[in-house]
């Protein structure tokens, strides 16, 4: 950025914009507006601050807020109207030095389509707007918005064409509306007025939509304010192009007597006579009745061409629509994961500094060291600061690995006690409704009628008769009552001892859910106390004694030297090797039983 001879406002505003909130920019870069309009200005210092302006980014602030949602700035419209003013302000009479290109190529480009779209916009509210009050204000914001696009490109004429070519444009063009069609008008003529011979460095098919929808406002109104302004724009055309007055005789054949007859002595009869001149000029004789043919069609074809592109001009709104969110979207999620990247290769450059940075420090201490002790303890200092590094490694690496398993376990453990909770609630659900559910009262059997009973008592005599019963004899009862007797008992034993082995289980399963609640719930060994430690202690004087033997075992053999337990180092925490410590499982006794 230039440091030498900037204005000064521009200076601080640029500051103040830099350190200010993003909602709060908009207001700050209306004073701009004030900046520009000091009367003690002259040509060469108000280059200079446009230049200062556009090379401190507030140029390019304007065009970025311009392109935000309106309605959520503060003051809205009136504020993004003054923006767009100040915006074609600081453009026209500036000379950019340094990469005119791209501010001649893409930054007058994107600020004609920002402005067009803002116009498109307060013509839309302004159709819409319901309240007096509220559609002299969008008709005023949307007169600045227009008046700012005209300033725009009668600075910079290479920008007439852009802006002709524009879909924008001619949608704003394309509207029933008279306050904004005039508007429109005015500037297309304008366009025509500092650049006469734009319409032929566009394409025909633009050209032809302009000149379709000029004729069809003449054919399908009575307004005369819309009338003039049409017909002045298309004697505009036909002066500044002779080849266009040809064009108009042959796509619109009807031309002239709708001239002659619908806008004859409605006050503009100069315009009117000077273009039917100019169209007669052209006719040629001896057409007759082809020719009023032809201008019948052209007439009908440029109503229904019209018609086609309202139709079309409607659906479009959505279309764009969808195409700027997929594409804010789209540039939001290029933005993020750029600056993730950024912040990811800050990050790893930061690591290795500073594992250089601890690095050099080490050496440094351990060349200082080596300076100190004497030549003949090199060895065994060596040996000391080895065992010391390996016993940090082996530290560090067994601290991250009991913290991964009690995790793990931690985890389990939750899990595990919420299963049992969930569990015993479904159980408690499941026992008081069966207790609740009640007893659905006996209920005898219908009588039946005599008829009914004959009839049931002749079937079953007759199933008797088919089907006669097999004798059996005094013994073999007996027999079969006592072993179904036999069969009863043992049932019965054996459900008495299932009962008993559940209740022995759930016992052990209240016992086990105690321990877990224990476990979870122990507090830290700097806040253990002892009564804390009595909960933790067993009664059964066995389990104590092995419990103690297997401490002491455990102890001595973290105790041994690194050097005996080199081969053990990617071993599990809860593995113990066989030759330290032999548990024998059928000695401990577990609630008083072996």
């Amino acid at each position: 950025l230039p440091m030498a001879a900037t204005d000064p406002q521009v200076l601080a505003l640029a500051a103040q914009i830099t350190e200010s909130r993003e909602q709060d920019i908009p207001l700050l870069l209306l004073k701009l507006k004030g900046i520009l309009n000091r009367p003690s200005l002259g040509c060469e210092e108000s280059s200079k601050i446009k230049e200062d302006i556009y090379d401190y980014g507030l140029t390019q602030y304007c065009l970025l807020v311009l392109k935000r949602d309106h309605s959520q700035l503060h003051g809205a419209w009136a504020t993004a109207a003054q923006l767009a003013e100040i915006l074609s302000h600081c453009c026209v009479g500036l000379e950019v030095k340094e990469d005119p290109e791209e501010f001649y190529k893409k930054f007058l480009p994107s600020a004609i389509d920002s402005l067009l779209v803002l116009g498109k916009r307060l013509q839309a509210r302004f159709i819409r707007a319901i309240k007096d009050k509220e559609k002299q204000d969008f008709l005023h914001w949307f007169q600045i918005v227009t008046d700012a696009i005209c300033w725009l490109f009668g600075g910079h004429i290479q920008l007439t064409a852009c802006v002709l070519q524009n879909d924008h444009f001619l949608q704003l063009l394309i509207t029933d509306d008279v306050e904004t069609a005039i508007i429109m008008m005015s500037v297309l003529h304008n366009i025509l007025r500092i650049n006469s011979s734009v319409l032929l460095q566009i394409e025909e098919e633009t050209l032809h939509s302009v000149l379709d929808e000029l004729v069809y406002k003449l054919s399908s109104t009575t307004n005369p304010a819309v009338g003039s302004a049409a017909t002045k724009l298309l004697l505009l055309v036909a002066k500044s192009c002779k080849q266009l007055v040809q064009l108009f005789t042959a796509r619109y054949k009807g031309l002239k007597g709708l001239l002659s007859k619908q806008w004859t002595g409605k006050g503009f009869d100069r315009e009117v006579n000077q273009l039917l001149d100019l169209l007669y000029m052209e006719q040629s004789s001896g057409k007759g009745q082809m020719q009023k043919q032809h201008q019948a069609a052209c007439i009908i074809q440029a109503a229904w061409r019209g018609f086609q592109t309202r139709k079309r001009l409607k659906k479009l709104p959505q279309a764009v629509i969808t195409l700027q969110r997929s594409f804010r979207a789209k540039r939001e999620q290029e933005l993020q994961h750029l600056t993730k990247q950024k912040e990811d290769e800050a990050l790893k450059l930061q690591m290795q500094l500073q594992r250089q940075r601890a690095m050099r420090l080490f050496h440094e201490r351990q060349l200082a060291l080596l300076e100190v002790v004497h030549a003949s303890q090199v060895g065994k200092y060596m040996q000391e600061m080895e065992e010391k590094s390996a016993l940090t490694i082996q530290r560090f690496w067994r601290g991250y690995r009991a913290r991964r398993i009690f995790h793990q376990q931690k985890q389990s453990l939750k899990e595990y006690k919420a299963a049992i909770i969930i569990q015993r609630a479904a159980c408690k659900f499941l026992e008081k409704r069966r207790r609740r559910r009640p007893l659905s009262p006996w209920k005898g059997p219908k009588g039946l009628t005599d008829e009914q009973r004959l009839a049931l008592q002749q079937k079953v005599d007759d199933y008797i008769k088919l089907h006669p019963a097999s004798q059996m004899s005094e013994e073999t009862s007996k027999e079969l009552h006592v072993q179904a007797q036999a069969k009863l008992a043992q049932f019965l034993l054996r459900s008495r001892l299932d009962q008993r082995a559940a209740q022995r289980r759930e016992a052990l399963l209240a016992q086990v859910n105690t321990d877990v609640e224990l476990l979870m719930n122990a507090p830290g060994l700097a806040e253990i106390t002892e009564k804390d430690l009595g909960t933790f202690m067993s009664r059964s004087i066995p389990v104590a004694t092995k419990a103690r033997q297997t401490h002491n075992t455990m102890l001595k053999y973290t105790r041994c030297p690194w050097w005996k337990k080199l081969g053990d180092e990617f071993m599990e925490d809860d593995v113990i090797p066989d030759g330290a410590i032999n548990t024998e499982l059928e000695t401990l006794f577990i609630g008083g039983r072996k």
